[in-house]
Parts: structure tokens; C-alpha cells; sequence
């Protein structure tokens, strides 16, 4: 009870000091917790909505995927016969069925040519109106489709692109481009979390997405009262037999679950590893201000030992505070992450995910683990300085504020980050000269956990040499105020290197990614500069094919010299040695494409593979197979006939554009597989005549603006700059969730200088005694700031090119073999640093000006 008396009193004694460190443990409970609860409310979102719009049992044809998803090869979806609808009917158990059509394989635009997809990535989804619809969606203005000319849109959809009745809008298919008006708009009974719908009525949708009447994607079966859904679905399936894909709502919604899980998982652990460095850095913070707390009551804990205390009660009493400082931050922290949630769910609605506080789930779990981990963390950094409190002994009453540092524990120190420091180099360059990426992804990970480890325990001895060096540079030139501050960040060296290394962090993670993003921007458009030999390259964006109608356009577009096709096929693909392997891609494009990409060969001429009954291999599918040139392979084609193709060329697997691809000729592909059946081009390379480049790119995006809004033609500079910007968006979502970090480390530069400032009390009153000015005073607090965050930026950004650097050597492995340092982003970064700094004393620096001389020195 009196180790628990003291603790609470020494807490709120000191509750103002304590206030950052609960602020940096508030920050990482609440970001995962906000992590939790985002993704559980977007789960259940998902479930209610997959769950509402499901039939009791739903018939599929037996290709079409588990999720309802419609692209296809042929870029028309599976189809079943309308006679199965009646077979459906007779089915013991079957209230209704209802044959339904609809597909994603859709373009829809408006009146100006503008897309109507979702900017979200949600599917955009075209259908015909139906009773299973009618149950989920109320028609809220307008009527439902009923003749050719009407299509009726969701409410989301229609407020986002000021779609009102009468509003014309295209939809763009592979049978071809439908005009219709808008008839009504339709709401959604429960949240809609972004997908695109329009509905046309059954005639129009068959001709519209399939190109004839008398089919259907799906049939909705109700059971009757008293059957369940699995009974239902045994009964269906007796009378229809085993030629069609029969599946329950649990199983529709469960499979269309899965495919959604799979990615929030991965946002939600990647999410989570970000508020795990964030936790790693306050850890520092927290253990900065224990240690700065057990010095400045070095005496009070000395008197307390001569009074009776046991090394263990002080200890105790330590932990005691390190446990309240938890609970309050991770209390806080719970219920800031419910904000932080409802702030992702706004932040989603304004990039078209819509998500609402009605679906808010917060499991039982996530304060829990909140509480748990922030208790601990908090706990676990307060250990050695209470270790260190409990080793005050009572002599130490006698002497002045600040216990003697232990000069053993320090050269012990030292030596173990000297030694984890070389371990960690040493694991980097074993990843660096490995000759197989997996292997040295491996050794990669344990150099950076070694290295970082390292520094941080090599903090102090690295702040001793890098601190004068930045004070030569820097602080010299403001004078005895520089070099004073020089002197106050060399006096602790521990506190210094752990402040310093809570920056490094983050920063290091910055650099890392800025070096690797950088690497592969460069050896992608190096790759391009030396495979690519055509013009333009003209694709959809999105999961659409290009239509043959399409192809006939760009053909006729004058200035090109040549069209190449380009399209993806299927294959059971049987090797020489024996093995069959299902479901292979192969690619199908004409002769030209071996001038259009420049592949290297290690053996044959890759524009063999494209004479009759001829492919190519790559070459690690080469030696993992025993295939040589002249080798036969058994290929039989999805939807087509077998062959026995012969390989005419072995690809060099270095190459990063196509990589691993295997080749044969669109006359080969055609000869086994029926024109009706034939996969549609994924992309159409374009090469201009000698001198007509401008004038035929023009002319090409001219020609597909119109009619196939969805076909982007890019030429090489496109492509680059389209490249850039993805691997930037990448990155910049990566350092705004590495900003949470930065912001508790530079909490943790807020902390040590605040927490110094009230250790040099006296000091500082005595400065201002002998002349030292107030703006002086902040100017000096400023620069030992500043020289703190660039001691850190400087520690960070030399680590993080090093793993960066070691990354890309394992990245040459797959191809990408050009290293690019970005050095104005890594120059920007430690400039920025210093701002940091200059930010991070702002309030420590203003109250020290404001300290009344006389009581200052007067200050125990």
C-alpha cells in the first residue's frame, strides 16, 4: 500500500511531465485500435451486404468464378440455357426462380465521354432488374427499366456524377455500345460500399451484354416455407445434375467474402506493422522519461533508501507509475481509435467507399488488446529505469540532483552495439552477394533487425563523434550560444543517441523505401529504353478486354505502320518430363510482337517461336522441365483442341517486362481454337511510321476517345510517367502511415528537452544571472534541439539508404538491376529534420525564457 501511496503521489506530482509520453502511447493504441475497428466495420459492411443481395440458392454455368465475378477471355460472361430455369421450377422444395443476366465486364459513361466507374476499385456492375434485387434496392425516384431505351442507376452512383432521370448515358461491351436514359434511380435497403450498378430490363440486358436472347449469368431460386437453403440446393442439383455450380447464399456470400478478406487483411497487417513502429519508437520516448525522472529525484529516492525503502519497493514504486501512465494512455487511446475509425470511414466515402457509423463494429477484443499492449509496451520500456532507481543507494541523498553514469555498464554497452552493429553488416552483405532472392531476403531481414538493433545500442558512443561534427558545421557559427548547446547535447549521450534514435526509425524506413521505389522507377524505364521497340501501347483500364472492333479501329488509323495483337490464352500444357500443368498462360500475338519487345534468347530466335505449331519457353521453365530447342510440348487449349507445339526459342528469365511469359503465334492459337471461343487482345502495340509519331499518336487518341472511352493509349513517356506515379502513390501512403511515428519521435525530442530544461533549472537561472539574454536561452535550446534531430535524421538516412541499397541488389536478382540513390528526397528529408528540431523546441525553448531568475536558482 505504500509502495501504491507513493506511486500516486510521485504521478500527479509530475503528471505534466508525464503528459507526452501518455500522448505517444495514446497515439499507438488509438491507431490500432482505429486499425481494428475500421476493418471489423468494413467486414461486417461486406457481410450484410453479401448476405442481403444473395439468393437462397443461386444456379451458375459450370465455369463462372465462386464470387459472381463476369470477365472472361472472350470478355462475355458464362451462360446458361433459358430451358434451365423451367428445369429449375419443377425442383422439389423451389417457391420461384428467376434467370437474371449482368456482367462487370462493362465500360459506362455519360453524355461527355466521362467514365461513371468507381474511383474506389469497385466493380462497376450492369444487370438486368430482378425480384432478388427488388428485395435489396427501393426505387426511390423514377421506375424500373422497361424497354431498351431505360436503365435505372444507384442512388450513390447518381449523386456522385449529377446523374438525373433523362440523363443519357453508353455502355460500352464486347457485343458492342447501348444508348439508354436514365428511367429511376434506386438506393441500396444496406450500405452500398462502392460498387457502380445499372440495371436494363431482361431483354435488353441479354442483348446488351451476351448479344442474344434466351440465356442467362444466373438463376435465383427461393426456397419454399420449411426448406432450408441446403436441402434447396441438394434438390436443385439432383434435377439438374452435376453440369452446373449450384451454391447456397452462405456459400455465394462467404466466397465473395473471401476474395474481400484477402485484401483487408493485408491493409489491416500492413496497418498494424505501421502502429507497431510507432510503438517501437515511443518506447524510446518512454524510457527517456523515466530515466530523466529517476535522475532529477535522484535524492528523494537516495532518502527513501535511507528511510527503510528496499531496492525492490523503489523498483516497484517506478513500475507502479510506468502502469498508470499505461492504463490512462491506453484508456485514451481506445476511444481515440473509434475516432480515428469514423475519420477512415469518412476519408473512404470521399475516394467513393461508402461506409456507414450504423455497420461501426467494435469487437469486445479491440480495447482489450489496446488496453493489453499499451499496458505492457508502457510497463516493458519503464524496466531499466526503474532497475536503475532501484539501484540508487542512500549516500545518495548527500549528493546534488543526477546519479553518476556507470562507465562499466557503458563500455559493455558499446561493445555489444559494436558487435550487433558488424553482425547486421555482415548479414547485409551475405543478402547482397546472395544468388537467390529467397535466401537473401532472409539474411536481408536479420541485417536490418541486427543493424537497427545496433544503432540504437551504439546511440550514445555514435552521439559523442556525430555531434561534434554537426556542431563544427552547424552551431560553431552562432558563437558561445552554439557551442553551449553543442556541450548540453554531449552531456547525456544516452539521452541524446535514444532521442535521436526514436527519429532514426522512421526515417530509416523513409529512406529504405525512397532508394527501393526510386531503384525500380529506374530499371523499369531502363528496360523500357532497351526491350520496347514500338510506338504506343493501347490497353483498357480496367479489367475489360479490347474488342475486335476496337482492333479494326486502331488498324485504321493512319500513320502506323504496323498493329501487333496481343492476347492471353489458357492451356493443360504437358511437358517433356511426364508433368502436366494446369490452367498455364500462354501468350498469343503476332510475328511483330518479337520486334515490338526485344526479349533476350538463350537459345533459338524468338521470332521462331511464331511459325506454325512453334512457342517459346522461359528459360528457368526450360532447365526445371528438361526442355531444350526442338523439345515438343502437349498443349491442349482451353476451349479449343490439343496440340504439339514445338519450342523454337529459350528466354532469358532476366528480363522484367514479361517475364516468365511463354509465346506462340495467333495463327497457331486460331487453328485449334474455334473463332467463336477465341480470347480477346489484352493489349494492341501500335508503331508509327518513319516521322509520324506525334501526328499518329494524336490521331490514335482522336480515334479511341469516342468510341472506347476505356482504351488508354500511352506512348513510351506515358508509360514512365504512368509507372512513376504508381510506384509514388505507393510510397506516399507508406510515409503518411510512417507519419505517426515521425510524430512520436518528435514528441520524444518535445519530451527530452522539456524534462531537460526542468533538470537544468538552476543552470539556466544562474545564465541568466551572468548575462545570458532570453532570446539567447532560446536560441540555445533551439540549436541543441536541432543538432538532436539531425544527429537522428543523420543516423536514419545512412541506415536506410544501406538497407535500401542491399534490397535492390536482391531486386537485380528479378531483373530490376539499376540502382538510383534519390538524393534531393534524401537531401529534403535531413534539411526537414532540422525543422523538426526547430518545431520540437518551441514550447521547451519559450518556457525556459520565461523562468524568474532568482527562483530558478533558488531550485533544489
Amino acid at each position: 500500500m505504500t509502495v501504491l501511496k507513493t506511486s500516486m503521489r510521485n504521478f500527479f506530482a509530475h503528471k505534466g511531465r508525464m503528459a507526452l509520453s501518455a500522448v505517444a502511447v495514446l497515439l499507438s493504441v488509438a491507431f490500432v485500435c482505429g486499425t481494428l475497428v475500421f476493418t471489423d466495420t468494413m467486414n461486417t459492411t461486406f457481410d450484410k451486404l453479401f448476405q442481403a443481395t444473395s439468393a437462397d440458392v443461386t444456379v451458375t454455368a459450370k465455369g463462372s468464378s465462386d464470387t459472381g465475378q463476369t470477365t472472361s477471355r472472350t470478355g462475355k460472361p458464362p451462360v446458361l440455357p433459358a430451358s434451365v430455369v423451367g428445369e429449375v421450377r419443377g425442383a422439389e422444395g423451389v417457391r420461384k426462380a428467376e434467370g437474371t443476366v449482368f456482367s462487370t465486364s462493362v465500360t459506362v459513361v455519360d453524355a461527355q465521354k466521362d467514365k461513371l466507374s468507381p474511383s474506389s476499385g469497385a466493380p462497376t456492375i450492369v444487370g438486368s432488374w430482378n425480384g432478388n434485387d427488388a428485395r435489396t434496392m427501393k426505387i426511390t425516384s423514377g421506375t424500373a427499366p422497361k424497354g431498351p431505351d431505360q436503365v435505372m442507376v444507384d442512388k450513390d452512383t447518381a449523386d456522385k456524377h449529377h446523374l438525373k432521370i433523362g440523363s443519357g448515358i453508353d455502355m460500352i461491351s464486347v457485343v458492342g455500345t447501348h444508348h439508354a436514359r436514365v428511367s429511376g434511380i434506386a438506393a441500396f435497403k444496406v450500405t452500398n460500399p462502392g460498387a457502380a450498378i445499372f440495371y436494363l430490363d431482361t431483354k435488353t440486358a441479354q442483348q446488351t451484354l451476351v448479344g442474344r436472347t434466351g440465356v442467362y449469368t444466373n438463376i435465383n431460386v427461393t426456397a419454399a416455407q420449411g426448406v432450408t437453403n441446403d436441402q434447396l440446393k441438394k434438390n436443385v442439383t439432383a434435377t439438374l445434375g452435376q453440369g452446373y455450380k449450384v451454391q447456397t447464399a452462405k456459400e455465394v456470400a462467404d466466397a465473395n467474402q473471401k476474395s474481400v478478406k484477402s485484401f483487408l487483411n493485408v491493409m489491416k497487417y500492413a496497418m498494424l506493422g505501421f502502429a507497431g513502429i510507432a510503438f517501437l519508437v515511443g518506447i524510446f520516448l518512454i524510457i527517456n522519461t523515466f530515466s530523466m525522472l529517476v535522475a532529477q529525484r535522484t535524492r528523494e529516492i537516495g532518502l527513501m533508501r535511507a528511510i527503510g525503502s528496499s531496492r525492490k519497493q523503489v523498483n516497484r514504486s517506478v513500475l507502479v507509475e510506468a502502469l498508470l501512465l499505461g492504463v490512462i494512455g491506453s484508456v485514451l487511446g481506445v476511444g481515440a481509435g473509434v475516432g480515428i475509425a469514423v475519420g477512415l470511414m469518412k476519408l473512404m466515402g470521399q475516394m467513393g467507399m461508402h461506409l456507414s457509423t450504423d455497420d461501426l463494429t467494435i469487437a469486445w477484443t479491440t480495447p482489450t488488446v489496446g488496453v493489453v499492449l499499451g499496458v505492457v509496451v508502457t510497463v516493458l520500456a519503464a524496466y531499466l529505469p526503474a532497475r536503475r532507481a532501484g539501484k540508487v543507494s542512500p549516500m545518495a541523498a548527500l549528493r546534488d540532483v543526477g546519479a553518476p553514469a556507470d562507465a562499466k555498464a557503458g563500455v559493455v554497452r558499446a561493445v555489444i552495439g559494436l558487435l550487433l552493429t558488424g553482425a547486421g553488416g555482415l548479414s547485409l552483405y551475405v543478402a547482397a552477394t546472395a544468388d537467390k532472392a529467397k535466401a537473401g531476403s532472409g539474411w536481408l531481414g536479420l541485417g536490418v533487425v541486427a543493424t537497427l538493433i545496433g544503432f540504437v545500442v551504439i546511440g550514445p558512443l555514435l552521439a559523442g563523434g556525430l555531434v561534434r561534427i554537426l556542431g563544427a558545421l552547424i552551431l560553431r557559427i552562432f558563437g558561445p550560444v552554439g557551442r553551449m548547446a553543442e556541450r548540453n547535447a554531449l552531456r547525456n549521450p544516452r539521452r541524446t543517441g535514444a532521442t535521436g534514435a526514436a527519429l532514426m526509425i522512421g526515417l530509416a524506413l523513409v529512406a529504405c523505401l525512397s532508394v527501393v521505389g526510386s531503384s525500380m522507377v529506374a530499371s523499369a524505364t531502363d528496360q523500357l529504353d532497351k526491350t520496347v521497340g514500338t510506338d504506343f501501347i493501347v490497353q483498357p483500364d480496367n479489367q475489360q478486354l479490347i474488342t475486335p472492333q476496337a482492333v479494326k479501329l486502331i488498324k485504321g488509323t493512319p500513320g502506323l505502320a504496323r498493329v501487333t495483337e496481343y492476347r492471353p490464352a489458357q492451356a493443360d500444357l504437358t511437358t517433356p518430363d511426364g508433368r502436366t500443368l494446369k490452367d498455364t498462360d500462354i501468350t498469343a500475338a503476332d510475328p511483330t510482337y518479337a520486334t515490338d519487345l526485344r526479349k533476350k534468347t538463350v537459345a533459338g530466335n524468338l521470332k521462331d517461336a511464331y511459325l506454325p505449331d512453334s512457342m517459346s519457353v522461359p528459360e528457368k521453365f526450360a532447365k526445371a522441365h528438361g526442355i531444350h530447342l526442338g523439345s515438343t510440348n502437349t498443349v491442349a487449349f482451353k476451349d479449343g483442341s490439343t496440340a504439339r507445339l514445338t519450342v523454337r526459342a529459350i528466354t532469358s528469365s532476366d528480363d522484367v517486362i514479361d517475364q516468365g511469359a511463354k509465346y506462340t503465334s495467333l495463327a497457331t492459337l486460331a487453328k485449334y481454337v474455334p473463332a467463336g471461343r477465341m480470347p480477346l487482345d489484352q493489349m494492341v502495340f501500335a508503331t508509327a511510321k518513319d516521322g509520324q509519331q506525334a501526328a499518329a499518336y494524336k490521331a490514335l487518341k482522336s480515334a479511341l476517345h469516342d468510341g472506347y472511352p476505356q482504351l488508354t493509349v500511352r506512348d513510351q513517356t506515358d508509360y514512365k510517367k504512368a509507372l512513376k506515379d504508381q510506384i509514388g502513390q505507393l510510397l506516399n501512403m507508406i510515409y503518411g502511415l510512417l507519419a505517426l511515428a515521425i510524430i512520436v519521435a518528435v514528441l520524444g525530442v518535445v519530451n527530452t528537452l522539456a524534462l531537460s530544461v526542468v533538470e537544468r533549472t538552476r543552470e539556466i537561472g544562474l545564465m541568466r544571472a551572468i548575462g545570458l539574454s532570453r532570446r539567447q536561452l532560446r536560441r540555445m535550446i533551439r540549436l541543441e534541439s536541432v543538432v538532436i534531430a539531425l544527429f537522428g535524421a543523420l543516423l536514419g538516412l545512412g541506415l536506410g539508404m544501406g538497407w535500401g541499397a542491399t534490397a535492390q541488389k536482391l531486386l537485380a536478382l528479378q531483373g530490376l538491376k539499376v540502382l538510383d540513390i534519390p538524393w534531393p528526397t534524401i537531401i529534403t528529408v535531413f534539411v526537414a529534420s532540422a525543422f523538426v528540431g526547430l518545431f520540437a523546441a518551441l514550447v521547451p525553448a519559450f518556457r525556459a525564457g520565461r523562468m524568474n531568475v532568482l527562483n530558478a536558482i533558488a531550485t533544489d
